[in-house]
């Protein structure tokens, strides 16, 4: 019975040890660099020229595209990312013009 609480004791400390290293912290330029990898690996979004910036955990997103749609999707594939607090999307839709 002895063996079996020394372990469990044993067991318990290392979980505890291990739960209390601090976490990798995320940064500005990670979550930046995160946020322009999932962004051009999206099939709709990925070939847009869109420029992202971070401070403090906010990406702000800026660029011109052609639907709402495709401003819409930029933005809930970058709350996605890990350490986004939240999304600032300044992209603009582009206005059509009839050529007459």
């Amino acid at each position: 019975m002895h063996k079996f609480l020394a372990a469990f004791l044993a067991l318990f400390l290392l979980l505890a040890v291990g739960l209390a290293k601090d976490p990798p912290q995320v940064t500005d330029d990670t979550i930046s660099d995160a946020v322009r990898v999932r962004l051009a690996g999206d099939q709709l979004v990925g070939v847009l020229p869109l420029q992202v910036t971070v401070k403090q955990g906010v990406v702000t997103l800026a660029g011109l595209v052609e639907q709402k749609s495709l401003k819409t999707r930029a933005e809930n594939v970058t709350k996605k990312v890990k350490g986004v607090k939240q999304v600032v999307n300044n992209i603009e839709i582009k206005t059509r013009t009839s050529g007459k």
